[in-house]
């Protein structure tokens, strides 16, 4: 379980019996079942997609002026430079 912040007041299990009653006695405030749950489920991926190509990290030195460059073109920079250095070995086997 997560931790709490300070000050959080955690119901008892008597408390939430109470809150779980009410609740299906209203009609507008019914809980949802196990199987309404799993048609809720979110079903897009959250992150990003998977790769086709696994990518790894390294360290790389560039002159200053062309990083600087590259990293004005704006975000997926790190992206472009790959696509460049994928199409110089293409051309360069």
């Amino acid at each position: 379980m997560p931790r709490l912040k300070p000050g959080t007041i955690v119901n008892t299990p008597e408390e939430d019996a109470a809150i779980a009653a009410a609740a299906e006695t209203d009609p507008d405030a019914r809980p949802l079942t196990a199987e309404e749950w799993e048609q809720v489920k979110p079903t897009a991926r959250i992150g990003r997609p998977p790769s086709e190509q696994r990518k790894v990290s390294t360290t790389i030195r560039f002159d200053a002026d062309v990083l600087a460059a590259m990293k004005a073109t704006g975000p997926g920079w790190q992206t472009r430079i790959n696509e460049i250095v994928r199409e110089y070995v293409k051309t360069h086997q």
